[in-house]
């Protein structure tokens, strides 16, 4: 019989799942408030409209994943989208978004909020376009910053930093006269270390998910990394992180695993089907915990090479020498920050992916990869195969399965379980008894 590990549920998911409805219930009520609500892509610069004085933003991807989650309302909302011409074939989290939009639903209840305007960190070309439709459909401003992606090198990276920070300098005045508000730079101050300190933590709690037993296993950090994701701008976001890494490094110390009959550690490669997260749960019955994946752990983590050479938790710029007091030295941290980040570098190099993932697979002591072939997601599915066969080569059992992260039309359940079934008796696992 496999060792049986004592598990118990996170003490913090109550507060995890408080802040989540608080950060909806702010963009439903932001007017009634005198709040400005913003929206745009979630890996964007979320923080510089805090300046502006009390905001909320509406993060695309978070949305469209909620909406993803409902089989029925995501299956209207993209037909809605694509009666009015867009492709099948888009970004789902878009077709859910828009749908919405064109609907005039919000998924927490309630017509779709307008925003102020959009604000948008142009590194893929879904998200461009998508909310230039969110700005045309409500007559509001839009701003785009334009990410140059793939750069490598000290040079290049200081040139990156330097065309990110010209671009944030002219937002913050295209802002001020797009609202009528005179910008706070120490309210910016505040943001970023509270964004600096988020990103930092989550890469932390992902590190500590190295441990035997796992502390914590994917389908209950998609629920965690979301805080970050949709406000890590804000103060509560910093500190539930902190409440966060002190509790997993307690369930490490004193082996509360995330899966109590833990013996097989699997990482996960792209969004999953959120319509479908059964498959984790599914995955339990064999003993298997989902460690984590690129995408959870880079949309709301910052990391890098640490003295022993693992990878680790980034230390925020003021801990690294980076102190910031002005603007502009604000702004050349946070482009630093972006300019550093590993989903950045590996999002247009498949290269460059296949040999991050070979890294965190070994890091991570994982048995094997699950890999879900997305057509939701054309940028994340690039060289999705030149990954795949770059893991077989390093002898790591990689599985795929086909689907879509936010389209049921796209995604055969029994097909599913069928591959993963196969997939664990290939790695010599059978169900455990109830």
């Amino acid at each position: 019989m496999p060792q049986r590990y004592q598990t118990k549920r996170l003490e913090c998911w109550q507060k995890a799942k408080e802040l989540r409805i608080e950060h909806f219930r702010e963009i439903m009520t932001a007017r009634s408030e005198g709040k400005l609500v913003v929206t745009g892509g979630a890996d964007g610069f979320i923080a510089l409209p805090s300046g502006l004085g009390d905001y909320v933003y509406l993060s695309g991807e978070p949305y469209g994943a909620s909406v993803g989650t409902d089989p029925v309302l995501s299956a209207q909302c993209a037909e809605a989208c694509e009666a009015r011409g867009f492709a099948r074939d888009l970004c789902a989290y878009l077709r859910n978004y828009l749908g919405s939009m064109y609907l005039n639903r919000f998924f927490m209840g309630g017509e779709f909020p307008r925003p102020d305007f959009c604000l948008q960190l142009h590194w893929c070309d879904s998200h461009a376009k998508w909310f230039q439709a969110v700005a045309e459909h409500f007559g509001v401003p839009y701003l785009v910053i334009d990410c140059p992606l793939g750069l490598r090198g000290k040079e290049r990276d200081e040139v990156a930093v330097h065309y990110l920070v010209d671009q944030m300098h002219e937002a913050v005045a295209w802002m001020e006269k797009t609202t009528g508000r005179k910008y706070d730079d120490e309210r910016l101050l505040e943001a970023l270390r509270n964004e600096f300190e988020s990103t930092s933590l989550w890469a932390e709690i992902c590190t500590l998910n190295k441990a035997f037993p796992a502390p914590l296993d994917e389908k209950s950090m998609f629920s965690l990394y979301i805080i970050g994701v949709m406000a890590r701008p804000r103060k509560e976001s910093a500190e539930f992180y902190r409440m966060l890494r002190d509790e997993v490094k307690d369930r490490v110390a004193n082996k509360i695993a995330a899966v109590p009959d833990e013996r097989c550690r699997l990482f996960h490669d792209g969004q999953p089907p959120w319509q479908f997260l059964r498959l984790f749960r599914h995955l339990e019955h064999y003993g298997a915990v989902v460690l984590g994946s690129v995408y959870s752990f880079n949309l709301a983590g910052h990391f890098s090479d640490q003295e022993d050479g693992s990878l680790g938790a980034s230390q925020t710029p003021e801990a690294r020498g980076w102190p910031f007091k002005t603007r502009d030295d604000a702004f050349r941290a946070l482009a630093r920050w972006y300019v550093e980040k590993p989903l950045h570098n590996d999002f247009v190099c498949p290269g460059g992916k296949s040999d991050l993932m070979l890294r965190v697979v070994r890091e991570w002591h994982a048995d094997g990869v699950l890999m879900h072939l997305n057509r939701g997601c054309e940028g994340a599915s690039v060289g999705q195969m030149e990954n795949r066969l770059a893991l077989l080569q390093a002898g790591i059992p990689v599985a795929t399965y086909e689907g879509n992260m936010a389209d049921k039309r796209e995604l055969d359940p029994r097909q599913v379980i069928d591959r993963i079934e196969s997939f664990m008796e290939s790695l010599g696992l059978r169900q455990l008894p109830e």
